[in-house]
């Protein structure tokens, strides 16, 4: 019996909780999974097409698609960018400018703009 009194208390304490916090915060976290697995599929399908001048489009999409499920999208987004700026700035040598401009896109797409505003001309639908 006194199993079931403490059954019924906590129940209804649960009930009567402000549970919000709790379910935004998993909220956010599965935004930013799903928001990470949007910027690896971007990654992946820009690594298949292997489409000169695709880069800037394929930064775009995946961060636009990421952004798109909410905050904790866009925040997997951005930091998976930066990261990934910061890596390619210091290893690849491209430099500065290609910084830039990928960060632009990444921006692009994270503030929702369409990301097709850099897709090459010729780069198949599939993408």
């Amino acid at each position: 019996m006194r199993v079931f009194v403490c059954l019924v208390l906590l129940s209804l304490l649960c009930a009567s909780a402000d549970m919000s916090p709790i379910l935004q915060g998993g909220r956010f976290a599965w935004d930013a999974v799903g928001g990470a697995w949007d910027m690896l599929r971007a990654y992946r399908d820009m690594r298949e097409a292997n489409y000169k001048g695709a880069d800037k489009y394929f930064h775009a999409r995946g961060n636009y698609d990421a952004a798109q499920r909410g905050p904790g999208g866009a925040w997997a987004a951005k930091v998976i960018s930066d990261a990934r700026e910061r890596w390619q700035s210091g290893v690849s040598g491209r430099g500065a400018e290609d910084t830039r401009a990928d960060q632009e896109a990444n921006e692009w797409g994270r503030n929702g703009h369409d990301p097709n505003h850099y897709r090459p001309a010729g780069l198949p639908h599939k993408y």
